[in-house]
Order: C-alpha cells, then sequence, then structure tokens
C-alpha cells in the first residue's frame, strides 16, 4: 500500500474548515454509489488521477465478476438512487453493462464516465445504442473544443476520435431535446490553473462544436485537476506543484466545502473497498471506521465523517468542483 505523508493525513484542510465553522466534514446522505471497476483503459491521459492505461489489466487492479454481483445485491436493498460507473473506461470490464442493466433493473438513474474513443474499440461497436437503450446519462470527457489542446492531454489523434464519439452518440439520440438522453461533457484545464466560470465555457463549446462540428450536448461540467497521481507528478517535473497547491488553498471557498460530492456520494473501489470519493480511492484512503468493504455496507455511513487531506481544496476552490462539475453559482 502507498505510504501517505503525515500531513496528508492530518492537514491544513481540516484547520481551514473549523477556521470557517464548517468542519468537520461529514457525509449526509447515501444517493450516489460511485463504482470504479478498474484501471483499464485505452488511453492513458497526462492528467489522469487514475493512472489509467491499456497496461492496466492485472486482476487486482479491475472488477472481478464476483465483487459486480455484490454491487447489485447493495444496490437491491440500499437507499441509493444513482449507480455511477467510472474506471478506466468502464465499458472495458466484462461486469460493464451487467451492472447497467441490473441498476436499471431496479429503477436506479445510472451516469456511464465515458471517454468517447471507447465507442470504437473492437467489441463495443454496438455500445452506443446499448446505452441509449438502457436510458444511461453519458458524461464524456472532453479537455477542448480545439485538437491541439486535446491532443496533448490524451495523445494524437484522441480530438478526432472524441468527435466522432460525439457524432456517434448524437445519431442515437444523445444530447438532443425531447430524447431525455442526457450527454454531459467534462472540461478539465490543461495545466496549474483553475477552470474558468462553468457556465461561460458551457455557452463556449456548445457554440463552437456546433458550428465546427454539428455537435449537441446536455450540459458541461468544469472539473479541477486534483493534485494526485499522474496530475501531480506532471506538476512536480513542471515546478508547480507548491506553487498550485497554494492557488487551491488560497481560493478556498466555504460554499463550495458545504457542497462537496462526498457528502451524498460514496466511493467503491475494484476490490470492493469502500472510500469516501475515487480520489481518496486513489491515495488509498478508506472511510473511517471497521466497515470498510461494500458486504458491511450499513446505512451508519451515511453520517460518517469524511477522510480528508490536502487534495480536498482541490474540490472547494473557487466554484468547487466535483463529478457533476461547480458546485456553486
Amino acid at each position: 500500500m502507498t505510504t501517505i505523508p503525515a500531513e496528508e493525513l492530518h492537514n491544513r484542510f481540516d484547520e481551514v474548515l473549523a477556521a470557517h465553522g464548517c468542519g468537520p466534514l461529514r457525509a449526509r446522505s447515501l444517493r450516489t454509489l460511485q463504482v470504479n471497476v478498474g484501471r483499464l483503459c485505452n488511453q492513458a491521459c497526462r492528467h489522469c488521477h487514475v493512472e489509467a492505461g491499456p497496461d492496466r489489466d492485472g486482476d487486482d487492479e479491475n472488477m472481478d465478476a464476483g465483487t459486480a454481483a455484490l454491487v447489485l445485491q447493495v444496490l437491491e436493498r440500499g437507499p441509493f438512487e444513482v449507480l455511477d460507473l467510472t474506471g478506466g473506461a468502464p465499458e472495458l470490464n466484462p461486469s460493464f453493462r451487467g451492472l447497467v442493466a441490473g441498476a436499471r433493473r431496479l429503477g436506479l438513474h445510472v451516469l456511464d464516465r465515458c471517454n468517447l474513443s471507447v465507442l470504437f474499440e473492437p467489441g463495443q461497436e454496438d455500445l452506443a445504442g446499448f446505452l441509449a437503450a438502457q436510458r444511461v446519462e453519458v458524461v464524456a470527457s472532453l479537455p477542448y473544443y480545439r485538437r491541439e489542446r486535446t491532443d496533448s492531454q490524451r495523445g494524437r489523434g484522441a480530438f478526432d476520435r472524441s468527435i466522432e464519439g460525439l457524432l456517434r452518440l448524437n445519431a442515437v439520440g444523445y444530447g438532443l431535446p425531447g430524447t431525455g438522453l442526457e450527454l454531459d461533457l467534462v472540461y478539465n484545464p490543461g495545466g496549474a490553473y483553475l477552470p474558468g466560470p462553468q457556465a461561460e465555457l458551457e455557452a463556449e463549446f456548445r457554440r463552437i462544436l456546433a458550428a465546427d462540428h454539428g455537435i449537441r450536448f446536455t450540459r458541461l461540467f468544469a472539473l479541477t485537476n486534483l493534485p494526485i497521481r499522474r496530475f501531480r507528478d506532471y506538476l512536480v517535473r513542471s515546478g508547480n506543484a507548491e506553487r498550485y497547491q497554494r492557488k487551491l488553498e488560497a481560493a478556498f471557498n466555504p460554499a463550495a466545502a458545504a457542497a462537496v460530492m462526498c457528502r451524498d456520494l460514496l466511493s467503491v473501489g475494484p476490490d470492493g473497498t469502500l472510500y469516501d470519493c475515487d480520489f481518496n480511492q486513489m491515495l488509498e484512503l478508506p472511510v473511517r471506521g471497521p466497515r470498510r468493504h461494500l458486504r458491511d455496507l450499513d446505512a451508519a455511513l451515511a453520517g460518517r465523517e469524511v477522510v480528508t487531506g490536502l487534495h480536498c481544496f482541490g474540490c472547494t476552490a473557487g466554484a468547487g468542483s466535483s463529478c457533476g462539475g461547480a458546485v456553486v453559482g
């Protein structure tokens, strides 16, 4: 297991929360179960906090059928309303479609965090149609609406494949008025800075993508890059690690802290271990207390104290950041 520096475990974030009268940070519900089915991906993006890639195909890094079945058992008896599937490229896990179909039969809303290029992988030719038939909300990563910046983050050719993927999703009704098929885009800054205002970015993306490619989408989420894993390595190499951390801390917003995603979300790792969020999962910081596995999940976790670290300043800077974009206006 990765050794976490002491300052990551007992850190300034808790002190700042207390100073603003909004700590300790506690969950308030178990609305969303976010399941990371593994680190296998057909891409290796520079900003990826999961450090996913084509070489992450080991059995110890990807969810097996037994744990996927346990996810559905928990959803059947639990209070969750949303199943949020992530990875890696979650669609590459053999249990992905079973999880989607099972959760939809239970009446849950399902999100698929899709990198778009996976739509063209062998065996995924019918993926867009499957997602549409299951009424899955697609949350698609698109770092920018121009080729050069997107390819610099995700690799050469990523932009063109992403545009093709969006067009394929539009073709089955995603992002179009009246279909009810939601297509969300995810924007991440390309460097050591915070995203701009989400509403302005959405309007800009909508205008350019429609004019240049005829693409339509439902909404845009602007996410802050958290200084962990692959993005932290980039910050260190570029000499920006300390400056970026100071920038996040200086932009702390108490209103964002009150609305962070971990208050209504529980994260599940590929082996069934429970975390407060996907970022804590990547830092190997499980939930507090003895009930740290999916098989032990009970309603008491709804009021748990959240495990925090210096990285939490990323979710509380400016307008805040969550899996659903900015958390305050």
